[in-house]
């Protein structure tokens, strides 16, 4: 038997990945993502055809669906964007959650499992109410809802990132958190690359000034870390404001990771980075901010994968 699955905001199938590599039967559904260039990427690493389309006014194929997994938009939800939230009905990209509802309201076969990641903050003061009318809506839909934030590093990826995960199930949940097949870390000098580019070495001044004067009012208004065992949270703007931190190389030098670790570090291969090179060739002097931002906004292959192995014994 295959498991039919269906990605909405699939962006560039981090959940595809996890059964690749789970040698698990599957066949997806259906893929729905609105960004063009995630759906090239997509289409690249699994060879599928798929146009970009929108999440609003979609409705699921009148076929049966064990599990949908939907990363709506977090942008609005996070600590470092404008904070304009999720709430139902205010055409904020956040509040695009709720069209998955009304999606699965509608639908002749409702999904058994529905699976949603998105970042933590949606649990603070600012959020919270959006979060429980989505819990409430499935549940009145039938679905019980377990929830937990998890980290990167429990899964053997060595980046601090923090993420809710709830998982719905159309009936009683026995889902366990507490079962998931947790994994050390490992370092993450077996993730970054041994020659790097002189275009990764930071240069910005406002950066190097916050770096050697700690005290110094520097124009840079970012997070700044030094990365030693771990990274941070690897976000879309890497070049920019470099969450994930940057690696110290002596001599008060530092780079920013590149576009290929970052992929290593979100559990994606090196083979899978080099069909999406073969779309977004390397420039010289250039770094690639389609790259930084689709691996930013995915979810952690590796995590996936314990969430998937946990329900696949149910």
């Amino acid at each position: 038997m295959k498991l039919k699955v269906v990605e909405l905001f699939g962006g560039i199938g981090a959940f595809r990945k996890a059964l690749i590599n789970l040698k698990i039967p599957y066949k997806v559904i259906d893929y729905v993502e609105i960004d063009k260039n995630c759906v090239k990427s997509y289409n690249k690493l699994y060879q599928e055809n798929f146009k970009p389309k929108s999440v609003v006014d979609y409705e699921l194929p009148n076929e049966e669906v064990d599990i949908l997994i939907h990363g709506s938009p977090c942008q609005d939800f996070s600590s470092i964007g404008k904070n304009k939230g999720g709430k139902e009905n205010t055409n904020t990209r956040s509040s695009l959650l709720f069209k998955t509802i009304q999606i699965i309201k509608y639908a002749k076969y409702k999904p058994k499992w529905i699976i949603w990641e998105n970042v933590v903050n949606v649990l603070s003061s600012n959020h919270l109410k959006v979060f429980c009318s989505y819990l409430n809506y499935l549940k009145n839909l039938g679905y019980e809802t377990k929830y937990q934030v998890l980290n990167a590093k429990d899964f053997g990826i060595p980046q601090n990132r923090e993420r809710i995960f709830a998982i719905s199930f159309l009936g009683q949940n026995i889902f366990d958190f507490d079962k998931l097949d947790k994994k050390e870390m490992k370092n993450i000098s077996y993730f970054l690359e041994d020659k790097v580019d002189d275009k990764y070495i930071v240069k910005q001044k406002s950066m190097l000034s916050h770096l050697v004067n700690q005290g110094y009012k520097s124009k840079f208004k970012g997070k700044l870390k030094i990365i030693k065992d771990f990274c941070y949270t690897i976000s879309t703007k890497q070049m920019r404001v470099p969450n994930a931190g940057i690696v110290d190389l002596g001599n008060g030098k530092y780079r920013y990771l590149t576009e290929r670790e970052c992929f290593r570090l979100m559990g994606f291969t090196d083979d899978d980075f080099n069909k999406l090179r073969e779309i977004y060739q390397e420039k010289e002097n250039t770094t690639s901010s389609i790259l930084y931002k689709q691996v930013g906004n995915s979810i952690i292959v590796d995590v996936l994968e314990a969430i998937l192995k946990q329900i696949l014994l149910l």
